[in-house]
């Protein structure tokens, strides 16, 4: 069974989809749909942009969501997957990519999202740090201790066995990864990212996201989408819609997912987007599995 899998913020890089723009009428027409909906053109900044302008929140993951979703589409009848899954902003692509969203609304609700992200970002000092090494039950037993009312940290990004990502008030994430190297992690580093996504400190940008997603029509995908809130496969709009709800402030349980994924079946992994993280994560999660992962060949 084919599983097709969609990166998410961190995944970005200068030049990202030009050639699709250039060699392929549909990308074209798609990228130029995105310019005239978000109402800047995006692709100059994806293109030839710098990368302090491809940081910005509120460009990187629409950026990230039009790469995956068209590098998807110009498979055509190659694009053909029995599960769907995404990390975090990936979420989204996958379910534009299985037809539960159309590719209009699935880029509206990623900009209303990755807005309503930055203004969450600017309301407390926050931030997210990368736990490499260590079991994912000495860090959270950490990220308890450490975590008091106005200054938590929790975990946010299950990537892969041996790394974590926690997320939170910058002082508990600094007072987090202190205790985490004294317990034996190899590294604990604190992320280039503005904010505590994942967190409950993104309640409010869950909250405006919320009103978004229930203006939005979902229809059923052609296939099961695994949902990082619960790592479970689901095809009801109406759970799929609470599910991406919840992810804002939720844990992204991407271990168990693609755990769950190959239990049902899956035997070749396809990350569509840029770069390979994914397919880096995977690699770890079925090691010794018979599970082939590659991206878009």
């Amino acid at each position: 069974m084919k599983a097709f899998v969609f990166p998410g913020q961190g995944a970005q890089f200068v030049g990202m989809g030009k050639d699709l723009y250039e060699n392929n009428p549909l990308a074209k027409e798609l990228f130029e749909k995105a310019n005239e909906i978000l109402g800047f053109r995006i692709t100059d900044i994806m293109f030839d942009g710098t990368d302090e302008e491809l940081k910005q929140t509120k460009v990187t993951q629409p950026a990230v969501f039009l790469h995956s979703v068209i590098s998807a589409f110009c498979l055509g009848d190659s694009f053909a997957p029995d599960m769907v899954a995404g990390h975090s902003l990936g979420e989204l692509s996958a379910l534009v990519a299985a037809g539960a969203l159309s590719f209009e609304d699935g880029l509206k609700l990623v900009y209303a999202r990755a807005l309503a992200m930055q203004k969450a970002c600017e309301m407390a000092p926050s931030t997210m740090a990368a736990i490499v090494g260590l079991d994912d039950a000495t860090i959270e037993k950490v990220c308890s201790e450490v975590s008091t009312e106005g200054n938590l940290v929790v975990p946010a990004n299950y990537n892969c066995p041996g790394q974590l990502v926690i997320s939170g008030n910058i002082d508990a994430v600094n007072a987090a990864c202190a205790q985490l190297k004294e317990a034996g992690a190899k590294r604990a580093l604190v992320l280039p990212v503005s904010g505590a996504f994942h967190s409950p400190l993104m309640q409010p940008a869950k909250e405006e996201l919320q009103a978004a997603i229930e203006a939005t029509t979902f229809s059923k995908p052609k296939c099961a989408v695994y949902q990082n809130v619960d790592a479970q496969a689901h095809t009801e709009p109406e759970e799929i819609k609470a599910n991406l709800i919840a992810q804002l402030t939720a844990s992204v349980k991407w271990t168990q997912e693609v755990l769950n994924m190959i239990a049902a079946g899956a035997k070749d992994f396809t990350e569509c987007g840029p770069g390979k993280a994914l397919q880096g994560m995977i690699g770890k999660i079925a090691k010794g599995q018979d599970v082939s992962v590659h991206g878009i060949i």
